[in-house]
């Protein structure tokens, strides 16, 4: 959920940047589904039913369902702000890989957003001394926030990543709007 505010960040940073919704229009971000895809798995997956179904698979699937959406991201690297979401998803997906297929999170951290952990059907759990912790979900939105949750470093630097994919996307010129060449 974190992530998701950089969409209408993006969107006010590139208005302010001199952008136009409008340069939107010509964006183009190449398999889309496999992300859309990907994302929707891990929605599922961390809700009550998807934990029932998925059961001892779910590590598994979360890290295959993250694995989607990083191809999609390696497939779109040349777009301008991609590659900084390309690195930082690796370094999310390197953490959830080392503590077999979940994202450890402080307790604190779990506390402050007002999550218990197990049961509160989140992507993080509480790891004894979890492999790569800076990497982990070691900061927390307070609960009674909208979207109160726990996030990584990594995930700030995604929402980053996506503010600025969209404020250059909305920078360009729609090809319908662009001066035709000279003769």
């Amino acid at each position: 959920m974190f992530m998701l505010w950089a969409i209408p960040a993006g969107i006010v940073v590139g208005l302010l940047a001199g952008g136009r919704l409008d340069g939107m229009s010509g964006f183009r971000f190449r398999w889309a589904p496999l992300a859309i895809g990907g994302l929707l798995v891990q929605v599922v997956l961390f809700t009550p039913t998807g934990d029932h179904l998925s059961g001892s698979l779910a590590p598994a699937i979360y890290v295959a369902s993250t694995l989607a959406v990083f191809a999609a991201v390696l497939r779109n690297v040349r777009l301008p702000g991609m590659a900084i979401v390309a690195l930082v998803s690796l370094s999310n997906l390197a953490a959830i890989t080392a503590n077999g297929g979940a994202m450890p999170a402080d307790p604190a951290a779990l506390a402050a957003a007002g999550l218990d952990g197990a049961g509160s059907h989140t992507n993080s759990v509480v790891v004894p001394d979890p492999v790569l912790r800076p990497l982990t979900d070691i900061f927390a939105i307070p609960a009674g926030v909208p979207f109160a949750n726990v996030f990584s470093v990594g995930d700030v630097l995604i929402g980053v990543g996506i503010v600025f994919v969209i404020a250059a996307a909305m920078r360009r010129v729609p090809a319908s709007m662009a001066p035709s060449a000279a003769r």
